[in-house]
C-alpha cells in the first residue's frame, strides 16, 4: 500500500473539451453542482500530502477548496502536457505516487480511490482502474514512474503504462467519462 499522506493528488482539469462546445463541461450542472465539484468531494476525504489541479480554461476556483492550481498554457499538446506539470509537482513534494484524477468523471467513489491507494505495492507500481473492459484513469503512478510519464507526448500520456499495470474494476457505471453534452444528458437521466 502506498500511503496517501506519501501522494500528491493531481486533478486534470485543462482539457480543451472541444466535443463539448462553447461551455465549460466543468461547470455544467449535475446534481446541483458543477460537474468537476463531484470529483472533488470524492476525494476530499483522503488526507494526500498535496493537492494539484492542472487547469487552462475554467472559472472554477480549485485553489479555494484546497489545491494548488498550476495552469497548463499549451493544453493543446495533448494530455501529457498536464501529467509533465503534476510529475514535477509530485516531485517538488517529494512524494511517493501520485494519483491522477479526472475533473469530469463525477461518479467516481471515494472507496475507489482508497483501493487504488491500497494496491500500491512498489516504488514503480501502476494501478489504473478498469470497468471491466477498458482500463482507464484514475490511476496511481509510483514514483518509480515519473520519468517515464515525464517523458510521454501528445493525447497518449500514461496510456501505455496504463494499460500494462494492474487494473482495479469499479463497479458498473462508475467511471463515466463527460466528454459532449450528449454524454451529461445520459448521466442526468441515470439520477
Amino acid at each position: 500500500m502506498i500511503a496517501a499522506n506519501r501522494t500528491v493528488l493531481v486533478l486534470l482539469a485543462a482539457g480543451r473539451s472541444l466535443r463539448f462546445g462553447s461551455a465549460d463541461k466543468l461547470e455544467a450542472s449535475w446534481r446541483g453542482k458543477p460537474l468537476a465539484l463531484h470529483a472533488v468531494a470524492a476525494l476530499r476525504p483522503i488526507p494526500f500530502i498535496g493537492r494539484v489541479a492542472i487547469v487552462s480554461d475554467t472559472a472554477l476556483d480549485f485553489g479555494a477548496l484546497g489545491y494548488r492550481v498550476i495552469v497548463n498554457h499549451r493544453p493543446e499538446d495533448g494530455l501529457s502536457s498536464s501529467l509533465k506539470l503534476g510529475v514535477a509537482a509530485a516531485q517538488d513534494l517529494g512524494a511517493a505516487a501520485m494519483l491522477v484524477a479526472l475533473a469530469d468523471m463525477p461518479r467516481v467513489s471515494t472507496m475507489h480511490f482508497l483501493h487504488l491507494l491500497d494496491a500500491g505495492e512498489r516504488a514503480d507500481s501502476v494501478i489504473a482502474s478498469s470497468d471491466g473492459a477498458r482500463t482507464m484513469p484514475p490511476a496511481l503512478f509510483a514514483a518509480g514512474r515519473f520519468s517515464e510519464l515525464a517523458a510521454s507526448h501528445g493525447d497518449q500520456g500514461g496510456r501505455e503504462l496504463i494499460r500494462n499495470g494492474r487494473h482495479i474494476t469499479a463497479p458498473p457505471g462508475e467511471l463515466i467519462d463527460i466528454d459532449t453534452t450528449k454524454e451529461l444528458e445520459q448521466l442526468r437521466s441515470l439520477g
